[in-house]
């Protein structure tokens, strides 16, 4: 099984801390949904024979597209795919585009799973990071959405936001997690070089909240998703009844995707590819037929870094004899010797032969991820 990714680059305005290709040129839609459809037939063989079964909308903002547009792009995709009955069709949107008619043509049009931005519950940091929506339709989104017949619903929030007190978020895990949603995803704040929040950051007019704050959240927010009943199956995700992101699940586990769209990544197992980041000469690039992505051929080591890097992020790990099956007993025997370390440091734990991040180690997981990796 493999999936499609769609990068959709439009914003009607850029938020301060978001680092994602995109552009606030709405008005190339049409000539941008024809792009993609061009891109996928010429790309439609790079997953090779495998069946689609997730269609994920990212972004940029998917909920700049109208309804029209978005149903056309599915059924374009359903005429030269050959999409699973059951395919997981996620689209990301802004609370403040989720009005009650947008959402029943959504629905109509096949998205199965609402992943909701909502980001923060505080007007205060809503306003600092330049988002368009206030708290009232944050939450009137999710509610609203539900009643859509949205089932498989998810929400995103940031974390170690400056200033973000410890009070501020419990208490927006507290008003969260009394709304009817499934998934949620929870990153820790990243100052990305070249956003408003980066620059600011070097001028010294934003100050960084400090480690100990961001570590504390981060021990509330696990905490909290328990309690509540969700599982936290992968570093930045939770989810309730076991429905995990099928279709983030896929990347952490190896499965092959394309992307579509500029900035898009793809995977099949042996290379990535990614697209250009720039809109015009994405579109240019479709309708002259000339190039507009570049590919890296993964070496042995690379493959294994990558398995490192992805699986271990999750609650299933890594095996023993999976590493041996795929890159051999040298590679495990090395694995083995550098992986000892954490054991008895309790940062990693081992349960029939399967390596998994203890709650001590998921702290500090991307240093011990590298250490990891073959040079």
């Amino acid at each position: 099984m493999a999936g499609i990714y769609i990068h959709i680059p439009f914003c009607r305005q850029k938020c301060y801390y978001c680092d994602f290709y995109k552009t606030v040129n709405t008005g190339q839609t049409p000539r941008f949904i024809k792009a993609i459809q061009q891109e996928a037939r010429k790309r439609k063989d790079y997953a090779g024979s495998e069946k689609i079964e997730t269609i994920y909308f990212g972004g940029g903002t998917p909920s700049v597209l109208n309804g029209n547009e978005l149903a056309e792009i599915l059924q374009f995709f359903r005429k030269e795919f050959e999409i699973v009955k059951e395919a997981e069709v996620t689209f990301e949107a802004n609370p403040d585009d989720l009005t009650v008619n947008y959402l029943e043509t959504l629905y109509q049009a096949g998205v199965n799973r609402l992943s909701i931005g909502l980001q923060a519950l505080q007007n205060e940091h809503l306003k600092r990071m330049n988002r368009r929506h206030d708290v009232q339709q944050a939450i009137a989104s999710v509610n609203d959405a539900q009643k859509a017949g949205f089932q498989n619903l998810s929400v995103d929030l940031i974390y170690g936001l400056p200033e973000l007190t410890i009070n501020q978020w419990k208490s927006t895990l507290k008003q969260i997690f009394s709304l009817p949603f499934l998934h949620l995803s929870a990153y820790h704040l990243t100052y990305h070089q070249g956003t408003p929040f980066y620059t600011w950051l070097k001028k010294g007019t934003l100050k960084e909240l400090d480690e100990k704050e961001s570590v504390e959240q981060f021990e509330i927010l696990i905490e909290t998703a328990e309690r509540y009943g969700f599982e936290h199956y992968e570093i930045s995700n939770f989810a309730k009844n076991h429905l995990y992101s099928k279709h983030n699940t896929s990347y952490w586990t190896g499965k092959k995707y394309l992307g579509l769209g500029p900035s898009a990544h793809s995977f099949n197992g042996n290379s990535r590819q990614w697209n250009m980041a720039h809109l015009e000469g994405y579109l240019k690039a479709q309708e002259n037929n000339l190039p507009f992505f570049e590919e890296e051929v993964l070496s042995e080591n690379e493959k294994f870094n990558e398995y490192i890097l992805t699986r271990m992020r999750t609650k299933w790990g890594i095996q023993e004899q999976e590493i041996r099956n795929i890159f051999g007993s040298q590679v495990l025997n090395a694995f083995q010797k550098e992986i000892e370390n954490y054991l008895q440091m309790e940062l990693i734990k081992k349960e029939n032969g399967n390596f998994t991040f203890t709650r001590k180690g998921l702290f500090i997981s991307d240093d011990i991820l590298s250490n990891l990796m073959i040079i």
